[in-house]
């Protein structure tokens, strides 16, 4: 006897916002990863001397590369919306006894986002 499976057709999580949500987030680790290997480009480039890292500036340059990492740019903040957005039921914080509400979790991740992003930015454009 054989069990009935509803077909699911391709397009099954643009049926609700929470489904595409869902994929798109699933779909950035996939840019997540390009930054870091990207990043790690960068790195090798730079410790190779000034021709390496000149070279990879003029590849940096072109106008796929350019896309790609704006669109990596874009998929990255998607994923630290949504993960800051889960992170109030991945972490519990007591304090007191008490148990943070999640407004104070997700603030807390904003908060120390725009703090870090400012020491970056010192240290870089100082």
């Amino acid at each position: 006897m054989s069990v009935y499976q509803r077909p699911v057709h391709l397009f099954w999580w643009l049926e609700r916002r929470s489904y595409l949500l869902f994929v798109l987030r699933e779909l950035s680790s996939v840019f997540v990863a390009w930054s870091v290997v990207y990043l790690l480009l960068l790195v090798k480039a730079v410790s190779d001397g000034d021709a390496s890292y000149q070279r990879f500036l003029e590849r940096s340059g072109h106008w796929w590369v350019v896309a790609i990492n704006v669109l990596a740019m874009l998929f990255v903040l998607l994923h630290v919306v949504t993960w800051f957005g889960l992170a109030f039921r991945a972490m519990v914080v007591k304090v007191r006894g008490s148990r943070l509400p999640a407004r104070q979790i997700i603030a807390a991740h904003y908060v120390a986002w725009v703090v870090l992003s400012a020491i970056v930015a010192w240290v870089v454009l100082r």
